[in-house]
């Protein structure tokens, strides 16, 4: 199947995907695409009251190079780490914050997710970068400065880091490779989970 979307469509259907996957959940999660100098973002709340069949009115625009799209009562929260990555990763095009079902074990504990699968080796280890509370300023800070020597990997497939207590967060340069990227790590915490159950010889 073709996928020939506008942005807000785009952005919408990718969330759908993304809760459908078992990637996020109603708690929250965002997807945001960049369109020139625009960002396009899903609203707050879009689990908890949208159930992620997402209306694309209801896609949030607005400009990366000012703060004004973070006056609009539905911005989403998590906002501000979507425009800090745009404002420094000129290369980036999509980002997705998620709350996947098997790597959430890994970010309640703090655990960097090694690569198990073939799949994921691109991405290397993923490690959690410095707490900080949701939602804040140091939050998107610290995504910044965890993605710096991750920047090659944004235009390869995609950058991805883990937000301790709270979920991933992956930069790619095409939307769909990005949500890619996040099942691909999701499925290797899964093996990784698993591999506790499995006999030491099969």
């Amino acid at each position: 199947m073709s996928i020939n979307l506008e942005p807000a469509a785009l952005v919408a259907y990718i969330g759908k995907m993304m809760f459908s996957r078992k990637l996020t959940d109603f708690a929250g999660g965002n997807v945001s695409l960049r369109v020139g100098d625009d960002i396009y973002i899903t609203p707050r709340h879009s689990g908890a009251k949208q159930h992620w069949n997402v209306d694309p009115e209801t896609i949030i625009k607005g400009r990366i190079d000012t703060d004004d799209v973070i006056q609009n009562e539905n911005f989403s929260r998590e906002g501000k780490a979507h425009l800090a990555v745009y404002r420094n990763f000129p290369e980036a095009k999509s980002v997705i914050h998620a709350h996947p079902f098997h790597a959430l074990a890994f970010c309640a504990a703090g655990i960097p997710i090694p690569p198990v699968l073939e799949a994921t080796e691109k991405f290397g280890v993923v490690e959690p970068i410095p707490f900080t509370p949701a939602h804040s300023q140091a939050l998107a800070d610290n995504v910044v400065k965890a993605l710096q020597p991750k920047q090659a990997l944004i235009t390869k497939h995609a950058a991805v880091i883990m937000l301790p207590k709270h979920g991933l967060l992956a930069v790619s340069k095409d939307i769909f490779l990005c949500l890619d990227a996040v099942e691909r790590v999701d499925w290797n915490c899964f093996c990784l989970l698993a591999q506790k159950s499995l006999p030491t010889v099969i």
